[in-house]
């Protein structure tokens, strides 16, 4: 099954809109998360795990029905937490650590990221 497809005009104006607000998001967190060349990569591993556990806590409201359209709609999951995330920011900055260290990294991202996904989809429909 293949996802379903948003084209036209109104939903590219909400994933530029919504970009532009994930990305100044995204520079806060890294403004406020500064780390230095080949250290643990904080600032990435918060704004990933953050951006993973709202998209899950959308994906749970919109399970019980009562997220809005604009909130599951293409502005803001493609928009403003896909631009929000960075996948290209985890990879870089992987490779700049020591092996051992990139790898422990690479885990606890794509580990971190999952739950916090789960977390949010639970806090999201209100399931236990």
């Amino acid at each position: 099954m293949h996802p379903p497809v948003v084209a036209g005009r109104p939903a590219t104006l909400a994933v530029a809109l919504g970009s532009a607000l994930g990305t100044g998001a995204r520079a806060l967190v890294g403004l406020a998360l500064p780390g230095a060349a080949g250290s643990w990569p904080w600032s990435t591993l918060a704004i990933n795990l953050l951006g993973s556990f709202a998209l899950g806590a959308v994906l749970g409201w919109s399970d019980r029905g009562r997220a809005p359209a604009w909130l599951r709609g293409p502005g803001f999951t493609t928009g403003v937490v896909g631009s929000f995330t960075t996948f290209s920011a985890l990879a870089v900055e992987t490779g700049g650590l020591a092996v051992w260290v990139g790898i422990g990294y690479a885990a606890a991202s794509l580990a971190g990221g999952l739950l916090a996904a789960a977390l949010g989809w639970r806090a999201g429909s209100g399931r236990p």
